[in-house]
C-alpha cells in the first residue's frame, strides 16, 4: 500500500473508531470481550488501537508509555475508559488483562514478550519481533513453554492481494521462480524517521530510564526518544523496519523459511544528522529453494523506482505496487535470425527448412491463438492492519497459533539481523544453520 492510500485508510479508520467506541458496550457483554493492555502507545500502536476499536468484542483497558502525551492521547482513543499506568509491569500483573499489544522500540521486544507470556498474556508484538537473532529462540521457547498465543505485526501478509499472490505461486503459474526483487524507497525527512518532536517533550514528560531499559546508558535525548529507529542502540534501521515487511511477504508467498546465505551493504550518504544507521541498504538473500532475493532501499530518491515487489518466474511475473498485484506472462519465442544469418547461405536455408525450427522460431507458421497479456487484482474494503489484528484475536479465541507466529517472526527478523551483521562486517557473507535455527557460528 502506498503512503497516500495508507493515510486515507488510516484516517477513515480513526473516524470509524470513534463511532464504534461509543456503541461497543451495548453490543457485546463484558464476559465475552477480550481485554487488551497497550505497552508503548506511539504512532503505530495508535493506528492498531483504531483498528481494535472497530471490533465490538475487544476492549482496551490499560495504556503505558514513557511519554505522558502519547499515553493520554491513547487513553482518549478508548473514550477515556482505559487507565494509564506508569510501569508496564502493572499491566502484566493485572488479571483483568487478557492480551497485550507491544508497540515499543525494538530493543524492548524480547524482554516484554517473554515477561508477558510468562504472566499468562497473549501477545501482539509489532515487527520486528527481535533486536538480535538469539532473542528469537528465547521467544519461541517461552511461547511454547507457556502455551500462549503470539502474533507478529507485519500486516501485509493478511492482505487479500498477498494471499492471491501466494495462490498463484503455489499453483505454478509463474513456472520456476529464480529471482525476486523488492524495494522500499523514500525521499523525505519523515520517511527517514526524522519525525517532528512534540513541543512539550522534556525530562518532565518523558521517563528516559523507562525508554532506555536494556539499551546502553545515554544522556537524555529528545531525538533518540522520538527518532529511535535512527540509532543502532534501539533498532536495526532499514533492515528491521522496512526489509522485515518485504521478507515476511516473500516467506509467506513463496512458502520459504530462511535464506542459506545473506550479503549486505549499507552506507550513510545524506541523512547524517540525528542518526548512525545507514540511509541506503542493499542485500542479497540466497534461498535453498533455488531462488535469490535482491532487497534495496534508499531514503534519497523515490521517483525512479516505486517501492514494491517483482517475483520473476520462467512462465510469468507478479508485480506488487501499492494495493495491486499484476500477473504478466512471459509469452516468449526463440529468434536466432541475427546469429544464423551469419552462417553460409545454404546452411541458413537448411536451418529454417527444419520443421522443428519453424515451429519454435517462425511466428508465421503458428496456428492463430490468443495470448494472455495481463491479469491484475486490487484491494478494496478493510485494510490489512484491521484484518491482521482481527486474526490475532481469532487465534486468542481458538487457541491456535496464527500464521505469523513466534518462529515465523524469528525468521523474518533474523534475515534483517543477518543483513546488518554483513554490513557491519564489511560485506562478509552470513550463513544460516538450519539445524540450530540460528546464524552459523
Amino acid at each position: 500500500m502506498n503512503r497516500r492510500e495508507f493515510m486515507k485508510r488510516s484516517t477513515a479508520m480513526g473516524v470509524s473508531a470513534g463511532m464504534m467506541s461509543s456503541v461497543r458496550s451495548s453490543r457485546v457483554p463484558p464476559s465475552d470481550r477480550i481485554t487488551v493492555g497497550i505497552i508503548g502507545s506511539g504512532a503505530r500502536a495508535q493506528q492498531l488501537m483504531d483498528a481494535m476499536a472497530l471490533m465490538p468484542d475487544v476492549e482496551m483497558v490499560a495504556v503505558s508509555d514513557a511519554y505522558q502525551g502519547r499515553a493520554e492521547r491513547a487513553r482518549a482513543r478508548t473514550g477515556g475508559r482505559a487507565k494509564i499506568v506508569k510501569d508496564y509491569k502493572e499491566i502484566l500483573a493485572d488479571s483483568q488483562v487478557d492480551t497485550v499489544l507491544i508497540g515499543t522500540p525494538d530493543h524492548w521486544h524480547k524482554t516484554m514478550v517473554v515477561e508477558s507470556v510468562e504472566a499468562g498474556k497473549d501477545v501482539y508484538c509489532e515487527k520486528p519481533l527481535t533486536y538480535s537473532v538469539d532473542e528469537g529462540l528465547e521467544i519461541v521457547d517461552a511461547v511454547k513453554r507457556t502455551n500462549r498465543i503470539l502474533q507478529v505485526g507485519s500486516q501485509g501478509m493478511s492482505s487479500p492481494t498477498q494471499e492471491q499472490a501466494r495462490k498463484i505461486v503455489q499453483e505454478g503459474k509463474l513456472g520456476k521462480v529464480t529471482m525476486i526483487r523488492a524495494s522500499y524507497n523514500r525521499n523525505t525527512a519523515s520517511g527517514a524517521w526524522i519525525y517532528p518532536i512534540p513541543p512539550d517533550a522534556s525530562e518532565k514528560t518523558i521517563d528516559w530510564q523507562a525508554f532506555l531499559g536494556p539499551a546502553p546508558d545515554h544522556p537524555f535525548s529528545r531525538e533518540r526518544f522520538f527518532r529511535w529507529r535512527c540509532y543502532w542502540d534501539y533498532s536495526g534501521g532499514i533492515s528491521t523496519d522496512l526489509f522485515v515487511h518485504l521478507v515476511t511477504t516473500i516467506h509467506f508467498v513463496m512458502n520459504a523459511t530462511m535464506p542459506k546465505t545473506v550479503i549486505g551493504s549499507g552506507e550513510l550518504y545524506r541523512w547524517t544528522e540525528s542518526r548512525d544507521v545507514p540511509d541506503t541498504v542493499n542485500a542479497i538473500l540466497i534461498y535453498p529453494e533455488n531462488f535469490t532475493v535482491n532487497l534495496s532501499s534508499t531514503f534519497n530518491n523515490q521517483s525512479s523506482s516505486e517501492s514494491g515487489f517483482e517475483i520473476l518466474g520462467t512462465e510469468g511475473s507478479l508485480v506488487f505496487r501499492g494495493g495491486e498485484i499484476r500477473y504478466l506472462p512471459e509469452n516468449n519465442y526463440e529468434d536466432n535470425r541475427w546469429v544464423v544469418r551469419s552462417w553460409p547461405e545454404e546452411l541458413e536455408k537448411a536451418y529454417y527448412n527444419d520443421p522443428q525450427v519453424q515451429q519454435q522460431e517462425s511466428p508465421w507458421t503458428w496456428e492463430p491463438q490468443v495470448k494472455t497479456s495481463l491479469n491484475s487484482w486490487e484491494e478494496w474494503g478493510q485494510d490489512a492492519t484491521f484484518i491482521h489484528a482481527r486474526r490475532f484475536f481469532d487465534a486468542v479465541r481458538s487457541r491456535k497459533q496464527p500464521v505469523q507466529d513466534a518462529r515465523f517472526g524469528h525468521h523474518a527478523a533474523s534475515c534483517a539481523h543477518m543483513i546488518n551483521m554483513s554490513i557491519r562486517d564489511g560485506g562478509r557473507p552470513v550463513e544460516w544453520d538450519f539445524n540450530r535455527d540460528n546464524v552459523k557460528a
